[in-house]
């Protein structure tokens, strides 16, 4: 018996540290199929069922290899699980002597330089932020001065008083283009560059994938020599990893790195380079025209195809007007190199950003998507790979690692075939493990009759009619997930006047008070889009029915979806079958993946989607869920959930 066998053993160390503990035939087989592919220096891709548990049978393999290894999560909050929760546990039971660490992103870890710069460099207080903040982030900057003197780790995520939307973030932590590197006074004090020196002496470092492909796409300096070291390579929810790459293997401009070089630049003017006058001319010129040039999109966040946006007389000439005062300040910066640290980097990202745009402007590149996306105060231009594919797997071939790959959702129609392709893992091994729960017994599928169509003006009535016998005969506890803010908005209202449940709705607050208050309110209702499809718990009979208002297809106006389906065809492929619905029953198993969370959980799915049963695809679906009882009687469906609520009296 190998050393992971017993660790899973009735009276393994597993069993002896965790109360209730019990072996489970898929979490072995998947621990021992973790545990030859590191031995093996092999890849391995896994769908473990909710249930299987998953953490557990990657990190004892891992903890017992001897070798460096990187866990990659999908969240922050699960590396912070993962890292004050599952690791302690699973090392103490195994009395092993890893060294744990966690690294975030930059974003994450307080900038002192920029604190300081920001809010104490200057006497004259008429050019010092601070005194041009309003109440609010006046504030927050006090809570943040207050914290800063006596914090060890510099993470930001201690900071609970202050608002994760609050302006003064952007003031104290440093972007890749802005961070300063060696070249920084506080070089040596740098919470991030400590954080990083943690992680490479680390056995064990557990990062998310942005952080991840950000050092693999070498765009992070001084990141890259972590990855390189690791001999085990494991994520967790991989199957996020294909859009998270996409984004790193490309490339991006936006108003915000403008905005952002705009106002360093002018603070220096200010503070240091007074005799410089054509420096604020230039800032602010930039600042206007980057102003001007959000003006032309939509004030609601939108995305589109770049090429054809590029089109309008009205954007080329003031994007070519972006790039003249852009060029107007690169060339005064250019004068001015050597007077600081603060001013030679911005050169350097004046000279980034000019390069940047000429990539938006070839609008003839194959291979790559050109969108934009828009937020209420910046523009976005991506370009995008259509495929990662031979770049991904290239990588892993010249690495010496063991790389994992799993979630509970990586399968389409019982097959990896879809997500093989994506990242091209045509050599890994697979393994494909169904949950333990009972979901004939603990759960009740239903798809209503008579729906409206997707479009119709009336389908936010009839979703309410379906959802409001199911919330009184639940008692509340329930999820309303979206496909989109209108639909989800237009339910919450109509609701409200319907129901006497506490309506708690996205957008209203923050993601973690949402949840916290609908376990903690009896019969609240939650209504949610696609953050809330995925990475929450709530078991037991706080949540007994999760409604679904349809089927998860992208948008056939997304300008990504749209170059790779245009690729496909001109493979001679299908642009359906192969992305659109392999990508909708993923995030479609990922919503019914909120219901059941436990043995002992109990309820009903209700998906308000027609398609389900009366198109030829709709089995694919079917084939892809989990094995329930399914009805089309809402009565049915009604009598299930009383049932729960009784039996829980």
């Amino acid at each position: 018996m190998s050393a992971v066998a017993k660790a899973f053993a009735n009276n393994g160390v597993l069993a002896q540290h965790i109360t209730g503990f019990k072996p489970r035939q898929a979490q072995l087989e998947m621990a021992l199929e973790v545990e030859q592919t590191i031995a093996k220096q092999q890849q391995l891709i896994v769908e473990a069922g909710t249930g299987t548990g998953k953490t557990f049978a990657y990190l004892i393999p891992a903890l017992q290899s001897g070798k460096k290894v990187i866990v990659s999560t999908g969240t922050k909050n699960l590396q912070e699980q993962l890292f004050h929760k599952d690791l302690p546990l699973v090392k103490k039971a195994l009395k092993s002597g890893y060294t744990l660490a966690l690294l975030k992103g930059r974003s994450n870890y307080l900038c002192t330089f920029r604190l300081n710069e920001n809010f104490n460099s200057s006497q004259d207080r008429r050019h010092k932020v601070g005194a041009t903040l309003d109440a609010n982030t006046l504030q927050d900057l006090v809570k943040v001065r207050q914290w800063a003197s006596s914090t060890q780790s510099g993470d930001i995520g201690e900071l609970t008083n202050v608002a994760e939307e609050s302006p003064i973030f952007a003031k104290i932590t440093s972007t890749s283009d802005n961070c300063l590197g060696r070249s920084c006074p506080d070089y040596k004090d740098c919470y991030l560059v400590k954080a990083r020196e943690r992680a490479v002496e680390a056995d064990l470092v557990v990062v998310n994938h942005h952080l991840f492909f950000a050092d693999m796409a070498l765009k992070d300096t001084g990141f890259a020599e972590l990855i390189p070291n690791a001999e085990v390579v494991i994520f967790d929810e991989a199957h996020q990893i294909s859009n998270v790459a996409s984004e790193y293997f490309g490339d991006s401009f936006s108003t915000r790195q403008i905005l952002d070089l705009a106002s360093d630049a002018l603070q220096q003017y200010r503070l240091t380079l007074t005799d410089v006058k054509q420096l604020g001319v230039a800032a602010e010129k930039l600042q206007t025209s980057a102003a001007d040039f959000r003006m032309l999109f939509p004030y609601d966040p939108e995305r589109g195809n770049w090429r054809q946006k590029l089109v309008s007389d009205h954007v080329r000439s003031a994007f070519a007007q972006l790039h003249a005062n852009l060029k107007f300040l690169y060339d005064v910066l250019k004068l001015c190199i050597s007077r600081n640290e603060v001013i030679d980097n911005c050169f350097e990202r004046a000279s980034q950003l000019l390069t940047k745009y000429q990539v938006m402007t070839n609008v003839e590149q194959l291979g790559v998507s050109l969108w934009y996306e828009t937020t209420r105060r910046h523009v976005v231009l991506h370009q995008t790979p259509i495929s990662i594919a031979d770049k991904f797997s290239q990588h892993i071939s010249h690495s010496d690692a063991a790389w994992i790959f799993t979630s509970a959702t990586l399968a389409v129609n019982e097959s990896f075939e879809h997500y093989c392709q994506d990242l091209g893992l045509h050599d890994a091994s697979q393994l494909l493990l169904a949950s333990p729960f009972d979901y004939l017994k603990q759960s009740k599928l239903l798809v209503p009759r008579y729906l409206p169509q997707a479009n119709d003006f009336n389908r936010a009535k009839a979703l309410v009619n379906i959802a409001i016998p199911l919330i009184k005969a639940s008692g509340g506890s329930c999820f309303l997930l979206f496909t989109s803010y209108r639909v989800m908005n237009q339910v919450a209202e109509l609701l409200a006047n319907e129901v006497d449940n506490t309506l708690l709705v996205q957008g209203q607050m923050a993601k973690s008070v949402l949840l916290d208050t609908f376990v903690n309110e009896p019969e609240s209702i939650l209504l949610a889009t696609a953050s809330f499809w995925e990475g929450v718990d709530v078991r037991g009979d706080k949540l007994t029915c999760v409604l679904i208002d349809k089927l998860p297809f992208s948008s056939p106006d997304d300008p990504l979806l749209q170059a790779k389906s245009e690729d496909i065809k001109r493979q001679g492929g299908d642009p359906f079958s192969q992305i659109q619905l392999p990508d909708a029953v993923i995030a479609l198993k990922q919503g019914v993946g909120r219901l059941i969370r436990d043995v002992s959980d109990k309820g009903v799915l209700a998906i308000c989607d027609s398609r389900l049963v009366n198109r030829p695809y709709g089995q694919v679906f079917l084939t892809s869920l989990p094995d329930m009882q399914r009805t089309r009687d809402i009565n049915k469906a009604v009598n299930f959930l009383t049932a729960i609520k009784q039996s829980n009296l």
